[in-house]
């Protein structure tokens, strides 16, 4: 995979975000698209090696369009300044998320802001073994890595159904159950992203595995 004209197009598609020049450059951006879904195939092939319970989850599949959605953010710009995919991308679960921006690049995982049928399932969980999820969420090389759960909108008390003294109320309040990690896209192009990606899935996948046990059984 060619990351550096990966990040090259961007660059050059930041600085001319238009159809016009993505018309013009139609050829480039096919060019570095199709690259990207090879690559993407590759990483899927290895994790579903690794991962016995691995959804597999082709390039095509699993890449984000390039195209913001103009309807929900018509004040964004027409393209995103990166490449995102996921893997493992399950129907009705949380995949895990890559993405490749001009100075950024980012891991993630988890659930942003489910409907409230798989919230309220992932609440439930926490209420019967919620021990557990503090157990992934506080080892020490997952707190290194990822902090804790990404910082979103809480509720400021209990949702419904459950105390205000609950045990786990820090964790009840949540509306988001995702980690991330970010680091500068240097990195992408140092000869070692591959192997960082594959140690981060693994990192990460008891939390995901936790969740999706939850919205899912």
């Amino acid at each position: 995979m060619d990351f550096q004209n990966l990040i090259t197009f961007l660059k050059k598609l930041q600085k001319n975000n238009n159809k016009e020049w993505m018309d013009a450059n139609r050829k480039w951006y096919k060019e570095v698209r199709d690259d990207y879904i090879a690559w993407l195939d590759r990483v899927n092939a290895k994790l579903m090696a690794m991962d016995e319970e691995y959804y597999d989850t082709p390039g095509k599949k699993g890449i984000n369009r390039i195209n913001n959605n103009l309807m929900f953010h018509p004040n964004k710009p027409i393209y995103k300044d990166h490449f995102g995919a996921g893997f493992d991308k399950r129907p009705n679960t949380g995949d895990f998320y890559v993405e490749i921006g001009i100075e950024r690049a980012m891991f993630a995982g988890g659930l942003w802001r489910p409907d409230p049928k798989r919230l309220r399932s992932i609440r439930e969980a926490i209420d019967y073994d919620g021990e557990e999820l503090k157990k992934i969420l506080n080892k020490k090389s997952f707190k290194t890595l990822f902090g804790g759960l990404y910082e979103d909108e809480k509720l400021t008390n209990a949702p419904k159904g459950f105390p205000n003294d609950h045990p786990h109320i820090d964790l009840l309040r949540h509306k988001t159950f995702a980690v991330a990690t970010d680091f500068s896209s240097k990195v992408v192009l140092d000869g070692g992203f591959e192997e960082r990606l594959i140690e981060t899935y693994q990192e990460m996948l008891p939390f995901r595995r936790y969740l999706n046990k939850a919205v899912t059984v």
